[in-house]
């Protein structure tokens, strides 16, 4: 694996696949996401009148993806990062920095559109895949 993706590209994939099918096509069985994305994905479907369609999609989704449990390294990783950066006087959206810990836990570049909110994470790589 080489690849974290984040919720926002998980459900741009979903809402419009052929925007980034050649991305996935082009990094095929290095593309992962974790479970916390996930579990967005899942509070998105069964936050519209009929989920099934969209648990459907994330269903296929997952078929191109490997998913990241939220483990004991991710965990260590986190309370790492968030106290760092609370010291800091800097705070990020606890969901993100699991996200961001799961990237670093595992070593892998974390594709989101919301790279500004991952900026200020050190040693974490990432990447837009929505930027044209």
């Amino acid at each position: 694996m080489s690849y974290l993706l984040d919720t926002n590209i998980c459900s741009a994939h979903l809402r419009r696949p052929a925007g980034l099918v050649h991305r996935f096509i082009q990094h095929g069985g290095r593309l992962a996401t974790a479970t916390v994305v996930l579990a967005e994905l899942y509070d998105w479907a069964h936050g519209r009148d009929d989920p099934v369609p969209f648990l459907r999609r994330i269903d296929e989704l997952l078929q191109d993806l490997n998913v990241i449990p939220f483990d004991r390294e991710c965990a260590e990783q986190f309370g790492r990062l968030r106290a760092s950066l609370r010291r800091q006087g800097v705070g990020i959206n606890p969901i993100d920095l699991m996200i961001a810990s799961t990237a670093l836990a595992y070593d892998l570049t974390l594709v989101t559109h919301n790279t500004g909110d991952f900026e200020r994470i050190p040693d974490l790589r990432l990447e837009d895949w929505l930027t044209r």
